[in-house]
C-alpha cells in the first residue's frame, strides 16, 4: 500500500497520510488496492489493505462513513468499521480520543483534515462539489467549535489529492452552482477551480491562510489515483488523521 504522510507543523502528536490506488510505487492504480467496500472490490482485500494501513501506522480503531454528499457531522464516532461497510451516514468525523483513526473515502472529491493546534481535537470531511456548495466546510467548523468550545483560527487543515482546475469540468454551471460561484468557474473551458474554492472557504470560516495547507495531486491526471471522472467504475483510496497513542 503506498501512501504519502503529511506533517502538521508543530503537531507531532497527529498523524496525517494520504493514500493512492497503487500497490507499487509508479504502478497505476489497481483495484486490488481500494480501501472501499465499493462496487466489484473484494471485501478480503479492502480488509486486508486496511489492516495493513493500521499496523504501519500504529492506530487502534478505523472509523469511517457511509458518505452521502450531505453536510452532517459524527461526533465521536463509536463502531469500527474496518472489517466491514460503514453503516453510520454522514460526510464528517470529528474525535479527541487518542488512537481512532478518521478516514475519508475518495475517487475525486476533496479530503479536508483539520487538527486543533492543541493536538488533542482532530476532523476529517469529505468536500464534493455538492459539498462545497452547501459550504460543508463552514458548517462543519461552526459545529466542531460549538461542540468542543474552540475557535476556528486555533485550527489547521490540509486537503488531499483529488479533482484539479484542469479536469473539474462542470457543463451546468448556472444549474449546479449559479451566480455565487461565478469567481471560480472559466466560461471558456466549463472548469472549476475546487482548490481554490476549498482554500476561499476555509479562509472564510476562520482559519489563517498561514495555517491552510494542500498536495496538490490531481486525481484525474495522476494514473496512480482513483478517479471516478477518468474511469467510472473505480476503488477509492483513503485520507486518514489520527491522534498518536503515548
Amino acid at each position: 500500500m503506498i501512501y504519502i504522510p503529511f506533517a502538521f507543523p508543530g503537531l507531532p502528536q497527529v498523524g496525517c497520510v494520504f493514500t493512492t490506488g497503487s500497490l507499487t510505487p509508479g504502478a497505476p492504480a489497481d483495484p486490488a488496492a481500494s480501501l472501499a467496500f465499493t462496487g466489484a472490490a473484494d471485501p478480503a482485500r479492502v480488509i486486508a489493505n486496511r489492516q495493513d494501513l493500521k499496523e504501519h501506522l500504529k492506530f487502534s480503531v478505523w472509523h469511517s462513513l457511509r458518505q452521502v454528499h450531505g453536510v452532517d457531522m459524527i461526533f465521536e464516532p463509536e463502531f469500527d468499521t474496518l472489517t466491514r461497510p460503514s453503516i453510520e451516514a454522514g460526510d464528517g468525523m470529528a474525535e479527541s480520543r487518542p488512537g481512532r483513526a478518521l478516514a475519508i473515502k475518495t475517487a475525486d472529491c476533496q479530503p479536508v483534515l483539520l487538527a486543533h493546534e492543541s493536538g488533542q481535537f482532530i476532523a476529517a470531511l469529505h468536500v464534493g462539489w455538492r459539498g462545497n456548495v452547501a459550504d460543508f466546510i463552514g458548517r462543519a467548523l461552526r459545529t466542531i467549535c460549538v461542540r468542543y468550545g474552540l475557535a476556528p483560527e486555533e485550527f489547521l487543515a490540509v486537503r488531499g489529492p483529488s479533482l484539479g482546475p484542469g479536469a473539474a469540468q462542470f457543463i451546468r454551471f448556472e444549474e449546479e452552482f449559479g451566480e455565487a460561484f461565478r469567481p471560480y468557474f472559466d466560461y471558456r473551458t466549463q472548469r472549476l477551480d475546487l482548490w481554490r474554492l476549498t482554500r476561499d472557504q476555509l479562509t472564510k470560516a476562520g482559519l489563517r491562510q498561514d495555517r491552510i495547507y494542500s498536495l496538490d495531486l490531481c486525481t484525474h491526471d495522476l494514473p496512480e489515483f482513483f478517479s471516478y471522472r477518468r474511469d467510472k467504475s473505480t476503488g477509492r483510496q483513503a485520507s486518514l488523521i489520527w491522534i498518536k497513542e503515548s
